[in-house]
């Protein structure tokens, strides 16, 4: 596949400005770019930028935008954290974010269950992650599923023959292409879970290993 001709929309199209995140923050503080907004205002959640944790541990594949949701604070985040340090990369040296940026979710009684967002979504939101881009300059960014993958480098590339292999489109960041960590705890068969949670370090520890050409 020829990956230099196939980025995805926070690579190839148009973004936000800012000369900071702060300030790309603050502009998207009342993001309506896609109909996600009205979900989460009309369940009262906050309409706030998707903060990064001040904490050292970062996603790499996208930032602000108008959220509800700080990234990766439950048990994904949890376990994204164990795997990030049993790779050896240092957290403080990464960059969390989230791709789409306001929270889609299911209702299901009194829990909010989370909903794989659609290519429109992601395209609205790529405006707020290809900021963030720009602004960091990252040396490598690592697509945390499929979502984050498709933003990044479009429809054509797919996570499962792309997983484990660092894809470098022409005058864009370096991309790592792993799974999300919330699969990993979706497995219920208990060797396909260690196998898998081993598979997943073992990709993360190729982002550790990096050094730019």
């Amino acid at each position: 596949m020829n990956i230099a001709a196939n980025l995805g929309p926070a690579l190839a199209l148009e973004v936000a400005e800012a000369d900071s995140i702060a300030e790309l923050r603050h502009k998207a503080e009342g993001c309506t770019r896609c109909d996600l907004y009205r979900e989460c205002h009309a369940n009262r959640l906050r309409r706030r930028p998707c903060e990064t944790r001040d904490r050292p541990c970062r996603r790499a594949a996208g930032r602000p935008g108008g959220s509800d949701r700080r990234p990766f604070v439950g048990p994904a985040g949890r376990l994204l954290d164990r795997c990030l340090e049993e790779a050896g990369l240092d957290r403080r040296r990464c960059y969390v974010t989230n791709a789409v940026k306001h929270f889609k979710f299911t209702p299901r009684r009194k829990r909010r269950l989370h909903a794989k967002p659609n290519a429109g979504e992601i395209r609205r939101c790529a405006w707020w992650l290809g900021a963030e881009l720009n602004i960091l300059q990252p040396k490598l960014v690592v697509a945390l599923g499929a979502s984050a993958l498709y933003a990044l480098l479009g429809p054509k590339a797919k996570l499962t023959p792309e997983r484990g292999h660092i894809l470098h489109p022409e005058n864009r960041p370096p991309v790592l292409v792993t799974i999300h960590p919330s699969y990993l705890l979706r497995i219920r068969d208990e060797e396909d879970q260690r196998r898998q949670h081993r598979d997943f370090v073992s990709d993360l520890h190729k982002a550790a290993a990096f050094r730019p050409a």
